[in-house]
């Protein structure tokens, strides 16, 4: 069992709906840098993640934790001996995937950001720092979760300096560099663990 996991996910699905149903709710969660940066209303930062632009934005991310997000609940829990590991490892995910876009855009009026995506990105880059050959599958097509990272690192640098499509890539590759820091920073080992799995490829079906 992955209580954890799967109560974040619950809560966000849950705040994700009402907040389709509620302007009012979804202006108060959404991250607006002028709320953070005059109001001091610093929850933004977090809150954000809870909400989503619309269905097909929530199933994804939702989707994507469960099948990953319980295997680093469970990783963290037996090396640190604590279920509050995993939370404080997502929440903090939130905060530090959204830091660089709101510091860049603390006073601009016109920019909000929401979507648990950076958080999402932090778990599977953790996931795929253990398993870098396991097989995962991006919209139906299969592929090593290494080669996937690769590519998913290069696409979003790429549309982050190009911009225009609405999609905050800054906050996945912010989300996908915290969940790779805070494994190693929670056991260094973790990167002769990647690099031995690295120079062994075994492929088996992820999730």
């Amino acid at each position: 069992m992955t209580p954890v996991n799967l109560l974040l996910i619950a809560i966000t699905a849950l705040v994700s709906w009402m907040a389709f149903n509620n302007r009012a709710l979804a202006d108060r969660l959404i991250l607006w840098p002028p709320a953070v940066d005059r109001k001091r209303q610093y929850d933004r930062l977090v809150t954000y993640g809870f909400i989503h632009a619309d269905w097909s934005h929530l199933i994804f991310n939702m989707i994507t934790l469960f099948f990953f997000g319980g295997q680093i609940e469970r990783v963290m829990a037996s090396l640190t001996g604590s279920y509050l590991t995993y939370p404080a490892f997502y929440l903090g995910a939130l905060v530090v995937s959204i830091l660089p876009s709101y510091l860049k855009n603390q006073k601009n009026p016109n920019y909000m950001s929401l979507g648990a995506s950076g958080a999402v990105s932090a778990v599977l880059f953790a996931f795929i720092l253990l398993s870098p050959w396991t097989i995962i599958f991006v919209f139906f097509i299969p592929a090593p979760a290494i080669v996937y990272a690769a590519f998913y690192v290069g696409y979003s640098i790429w549309m982050d300096r190009k911009g225009g499509d609405r999609i905050n890539h800054s906050a996945h590759l912010a989300g996908a560099a915290f969940g790779v820091i805070f494994m190693l920073a929670m056991r260094p080992e973790i990167f002769g663990h990647f690099l031995a799995e690295l120079s062994n490829p075994r492929f088996s079906l992820g999730g």
